[in-house]
């Protein structure tokens, strides 16, 4: 007897509602089938409808979106036909979801523990004391540190990966049959992102569960997929076994997703020698800074970066590399005068650099941006991207009062947005595209040094790659300095001129970056070398294997 599967979804079409009333189909008669314990892969780049298409496994649509035809059954439920209370069951019990941004989805004022137990006490799947209980399992398979303790604490208090997983835990807690896995690493380090795969992995795998792993990544992909499907503009382009996609890919656009995960290299030898060549913009000396109360000595209650040296030469790019905690955030808030240090000097141009934001005046805040990398967190949600950019021309008097929408729609060109955007508030725009908007704000200004902190960790590769593109192009065009934080050694290697390596607080490493490879480098440097995902099946179990060992040699270093 054939077994059906677990979810079958046939003519799905999806159509979203404009400023002006007008509908347009946003996914077009998309169809799949998943079996139990089987993992699908929907990938593409921003705006592809990945997200939109996995939403509608929970009967779920972004608001002003709608299910205009098609049908989808996930178990016995049919989802397109199901009333309001039927679908709030079925989320509770049957279907999950984990969202790509943890911090956005945990309450900041609560317990973890209160948080991942409350879906199944709601729903009144078991009794709190049950629910605990099972979380601290959950927290065990998922290779949380502290399982027994872990939930007491604030979700301030763990890292991004722990908090990727415990949201994971909270999906899991209903032992659904389906969970939905929406970029659940995008943005984390490549270090922790071995550690999360893993346990997604034994997870799946353990409980028999079936998933959606949304991703842009093909090398994530590769890892935990059984198959793969591959959309463009709401419409799928392949869809294939795993394997079959990454050996044999049948749609150019499939190849051209995987060229676009190739890192290629952006600066020339050129480029080299005239960085050299170039003064110092920004100097850092000696420098510690931290958070909490300081002791008599001036020492923060938390030290996190401790005796920091960097030089930024004007028009070039220092790359500042790390995992998690490792003080990366830290040095931008410095540097952007959002956070004073504890010790140290620090020069911009040839003349000191007050710490406080408050010291500086409006014309350094404007020589100096910060692209921060959650653009859920700065965009304000009330206004439109019209008004987001228009307020730095109007802050900074980059332009005449008649001239700013002529320059929004510049911004917005720079960032390739369409000018029909103008009008849309954050909620209405993909991850990729809100990132966009976020860096077109500080383009605005017309500074001097931009601070990218991590500012494609959330883009698909091919957005990704336009945005490292732009950020060169204006860089020879303007003479543009950056510091460009991020966890991707990969990516830092493409566009940066010197390369800092921060782990613990501490810079471990520093080189030019023709020297990253072919030499010897610090045991931290050659770990995150080595945990850049690679696009065949097996590379996380021997990653994480090597993970292990160079993990000591750098304890010991």
């Amino acid at each position: 007897m054939t077994v059906p599967p677990l979810v079958e979804v046939l003519g799905l079409q999806v159509v979203a509602a404009g400023a002006d009333g007008k509908e347009t189909t946003i996914v077009k008669d998309v169809g799949f089938s998943i079996n139990k314990g089987e993992v699908l892969a929907l990938i593409g780049e921003s705006g592809s409808g990945k997200t939109t298409i996995a939403l509608t496994l929970l009967g779920y649509t972004k608001p002003g979106c709608r299910i205009a035809a098609g049908r989808i059954r996930v178990g016995d439920t049919d989802v397109t036909t199901a009333k309001r209370r039927a679908l709030y069951k079925f989320r509770g019990s049957y279907v999950a979801y984990v969202a790509q941004s943890a911090s956005a989805s945990f309450n900041p004022s609560l317990k973890i523990l209160d948080q991942v137990v409350e879906g199944v006490c709601v729903h009144g799947l078991m009794d709190r004391k049950a629910a605990c209980e099972k979380a601290v399992q959950l927290f065990q398979s998922l290779a949380l540190p502290s399982p027994q303790t872990i939930g007491e604490r604030y979700p301030h208090q763990v890292s991004g990966g722990q908090l990727q997983r415990l949201m994971a835990a909270m999906a899991l807690m209903s032992d659904p049959q389906l969970v939905v896995f929406d970029e659940p690493t995008t943005a984390l380090d490549v270090t922790t992102q071995i550690e999360v795969l893993n346990a997604f992995k034994h997870a799946i795998k353990g409980l028999g569960i079936s998933a959606v792993y949304v991703s842009h990544d093909l090398a994530v992909v590769s890892q935990v997929a059984d198959k793969v499907l591959v959309l463009k503009g709401g419409e799928i382009q392949e869809q294939a076994d795993v394997l079959k996609i990454i050996d044999q890919p049948a749609h150019p656009y499939t190849r051209s997703l995987m060229a676009a995960a190739m890192p290629i290299p952006r600066l020339s030898d050129d480029d080299a020698v005239q960085a050299a060549a170039q003064a110092p913009l920004l100097q850092i000396t000696g420098m510690t800074a931290g958070y909490g109360k300081r002791d008599a000595s001036g020492m923060p209650a938390l030290k996190i970066l401790d005796e920091i040296d960097l030089t930024v030469r004007r028009g070039t790019t220092m790359g500042v590399i790390g995992e998690s905690g490792s003080g990366k955030s830290t040095l931008a808030y410095v540097v952007a005068g959002l956070l004073s240090p504890a010790k140290g000097q620090i020069s911009f141009d040839g003349k000191p650099l007050q710490g406080k934001s408050a010291d500086r005046d409006r014309d350094l805040h404007r020589r100096i941006q910060l692209v921060f990398q959650n653009a859920d967190k700065v965009l304000n949600p009330s206004h439109s991207v019209g008004e987001i950019l228009a307020r730095p021309l109007k802050l900074f008097e980059r332009c005449a009062p008649g001239q700013i929408k002529v320059q929004v729609a510049r911004m917005l060109d720079m960032v390739k947005l369409p000018v029909a955007m103008i009008n849309r508030r954050p909620a209405e725009l993909s991850g990729g595209q809100k990132q966009r908007v976020n860096l077109a704000r500080a383009l605005a200004a017309e500074p001097e040094l931009i601070i990218c902190d991590e500012v494609t960790s959330a883009l698909d590769t091919v957005v990704g790659a336009a945005i490292l593109d732009l950020l060169v192009e204006l860089r020879h065009e303007l003479q543009m300095s950056y510091i460009f934080i991020s966890h991707d050694i990969s990516t830092v290697r493409t566009m940066c001129d010197e390369i800092t390596v921060l782990y613990q607080g501490r810079k471990v490493d520093e080189c030019p970056r023709g020297a990253l490879t072919g030499q010897p480098r610090h045991a931290y440097t050659e770990l995150l070398i080595d945990s850049v995902p690679e696009l065949r099946q097996g590379w996380l179990e021997e990653a994480s294997q090597r993970m292990r060992a160079k993990r000591d040699q750098v304890s010991n270093a």
